[in-house]
């Protein structure tokens, strides 16, 4: 009964999981009763056991004067963008388009998603493309017709970067986005109204 194989699953429970897991039950169940958070830890300690996840170090540290930055910058950047947008769908002004590419400075996957979820939750930030094996953003950037706008997007990418490295990253990040960024070619693709 002590095999190998069942103490790896039995270290494989993970508590936080499964409470997320018995939310999501009584959730789709409609109702906080005895029933539902009982069947809810056992579907979840059930899930664990059966579909066990690999053990995954994220790296990750929470810097709280740090995220408070990143979420004053965030707010600050969406209030502006929303109001270039929201003058640009007014006027009806079309200019070039293009994908541009910003090759990040971080490599952890986690820094590249969050560094990812950052640029795309800002109006007029559209991410095209994520490649993760170059830590390489594709950025769909409006008014291309100016080189001043393609370099203030790559600008707002990695200044974005470097917030969110410094709110959640370990000291090898920091010390990797402190860096300058290297450069980046031109777009990667072509042209559009």
């Amino acid at each position: 009964m002590n095999s190998p194989t069942l103490r790896g699953r039995w270290r494989r429970i993970d508590v936080p999981l499964i409470a997320w897991l018995t939310v999501i039950w009584m959730l789709l169940w409609s109702g906080v009763t005895w029933g539902n958070v009982i069947n809810g830890i056992l579907v979840g300690v059930v899930l664990c056991l059966v579909f066990p996840l690999p053990p995954v170090e994220l790296g990750l540290r929470l810097r709280p004067l740090r995220i408070l930055l990143l979420a004053k910058y965030l707010l600050v950047d969406m209030i502006a963008s929303s109001v270039a947008v929201t003058r640009l769908a007014l006027t009806g002004r079309r200019g070039r388009a293009a994908v541009i590419s910003v090759p990040l400075r971080c490599r952890s996957d986690l820094m590249i998603a969050a560094t990812s979820v950052a640029v795309s939750s800002v109006p007029g930030g559209a991410l095209v493309e994520v490649n993760a094996a170059t830590a390489t953003l594709y950025l769909h950037v409006s008014g291309a017709d100016d080189p001043a706008t393609l370099a203030r997007a790559r600008r707002d990418a990695w200044q974005l970067e470097t917030l969110v490295v410094k709110a959640f990253g370990t000291r090898e990040e920091v010390a990797r986005v402190l860096r300058e960024p290297r450069d980046a070619p031109d777009e990667r693709e072509g042209t559009g109204p």
